[in-house]
């Protein structure tokens, strides 16, 4: 590979990387006074502890940008409109989620949201898988973790509709 090709292959993974880091960020922004909040909501028993939310981000938002990065190498924007734009959907709602569930304590608007996060999701994994399946493989830990938490939040929307709208 020239260097000018490596150059651009290096500044598309950081822009992938910056963006994100950046839908992170917002998600992050609408949960800062989160641990307080969890620790105060009555949980199902198989509930992880607060800790385990950052570490698990990170290393999906770093999964999530390098599969982005793979495909957006396997013919730009122009070829796989589709599904990078299904990519930067699911960021806007993965980083919507935050807000409805911690600030703005919505329960069941969380879930509702958390579904449609699913489902996009799910096409987007398919849409990466057939670009390049090394990218859809890694959202799979993603897609995972995001049915996880939906059920998760059910259950701890349903046991908490005092504080939890």
């Amino acid at each position: 590979m020239r260097l000018k090709e490596t150059s651009g292959q290096v500044i598309g993974l950081l822009g992938w990387l910056l963006l994100t880091y950046i839908a992170a960020a917002i998600g992050a922004a609408g949960s800062v006074q989160s641990r307080s909040f969890y620790e105060q909501l009555v949980q199902p028993a198989w509930a992880p502890p607060g800790w385990v939310f950052g570490p698990v981000w990170t290393v999906l938002y770093t999964l999530m940008a390098i599969a982005a990065w793979l495909v957006w190498r396997s013919g730009g924007f122009r070829r796989n409109k589709i599904a990078l734009g299904f990519f930067v959907g699911q960021l806007a709602l993965n980083a919507l989620w935050s807000w409805l569930f911690f600030e703005w304590q919505l329960g069941g608007w969380a879930f509702i949201e958390i579904l449609a996060l699913l489902a996009t999701l799910a096409i987007t994994v398919v849409l990466f898988w057939r670009t390049r399946p090394v990218a859809g493989t890694l959202l799979i830990p993603y897609l995972l973790w995001v049915a996880f938490a939906a059920v998760l939040n059910y259950a701890i929307w349903q046991l908490n509709p005092q504080l939890l709208g």
